[in-house]
């Protein structure tokens, strides 16, 4: 979500070239992907490729993410995760020389989310985002939840009271800043400001939330409040979360995704891919020989 003060999203920032080919052959499958859509997916990712400028971030990625389930991304750093996680929400139209090829679709509806037609920001609103680190906004506690609110075209002063308390609880905080909602969000901790931002990112009831590394700058209790936060989220939308801690994905994920140089390697249901995985590549990397 921005940031109040900075660009406002553009319309059409990145050159795109949207296809919708027959489903082509790729090292990893996870779930259908092909023109008949299994009813449990949430976002189908087809033969997508990223481009910042000339340098390839991505190469044909080809998957298919459940609803109401956890995905982890997993891999090196600089394999690509992160440049698909911001994909999925249209993070990268925010910078000029960026390019998509292929499409995302977010099911039920099966729009295109890097559609040439589709409004970034709305798609940042059905899609929402928590970052490494906790940004909450240099306002009160209330107003960093409203803030999407209001930018969705929320104007019942009721209506968005109701919903700030309804995300502050979904995201375990309400208890704790419920008599404080007019102090500054920097007031509080760390792990209460990511849970915060967890709470403005649930306020506008996206379909999807996006994790990236959301526990890297948090102590090991704020970590669990997190991951527990991460595993009843689950329930109401589908999560999909980057993270380099293998203990992690194997803890709050359903399905893990293995990145490298790019490229998707395996996908599979995290239990298998850890005790079982398909590929030396990835298994190389479960056994900490890389990374």
């Amino acid at each position: 979500m921005n940031e109040p003060g900075s660009t406002p999203w553009p319309k059409e920032n990145v050159p795109r070239e949207n296809v919708s080919p027959p489903p082509s052959s790729s090292t990893a499958s996870a779930g259908s992907i092909g023109a008949g859509v299994d009813a449990n997916c949430k976002l189908v990712v087809r033969d997508l490729s990223f481009f910042y400028g000339p340098k390839q971030a991505l190469k044909q990625i080809n998957l298919s993410i459940p609803q109401n389930t956890v995905t982890a991304l997993i891999g090196p750093s600089g394999c690509g995760k992160t440049t698909l996680l911001r994909c999925l929400n249209r993070m990268h139209d925010l910078y000029p020389g960026n390019r998509y090829v292929g499409e995302i679709r977010m099911y039920p509806e099966g729009i295109n989310i890097i559609g040439r037609d589709v409004d970034p920001m709305e798609m940042r609103l059905r899609v929402g985002m928590v970052f490494q680190k906790p940004n909450p906004f240099p306002k009160s506690i209330f107003e960093n939840v409203a803030f999407g609110l209001r930018l969705a075209g929320l104007r019942s002063s009721t209506q968005i009271e109701e919903r700030v308390e309804k995300s502050l609880r979904s995201a375990a905080l309400w208890d704790e800043v419920k008599d404080r909602l007019k102090e500054s969000a920097y007031a509080l901790s760390g792990g209460q400001q990511q849970r915060l931002c967890i709470a403005r990112a649930l306020a506008p009831e996206p379909g999807v939330l996006l994790f990236d590394e959301p526990t890297s700058a948090l102590d090991p209790a704020s970590t669990a409040r997190i991951e527990d936060l991460v595993y009843e989220l689950k329930d109401r939308l589908t999560i999909v979360i980057v993270t380099h801690n293998m203990q992690q994905a194997a803890r709050v994920s359903d399905q893990t995704c293995f990145f490298y140089h790019g490229e998707l390697i395996e996908a599979n249901a995290t239990s298998e891919m850890f005790e079982h995985p398909r590929q030396e590549l990835t298994s190389r990397y479960l056994t900490g020989q890389f990374g």
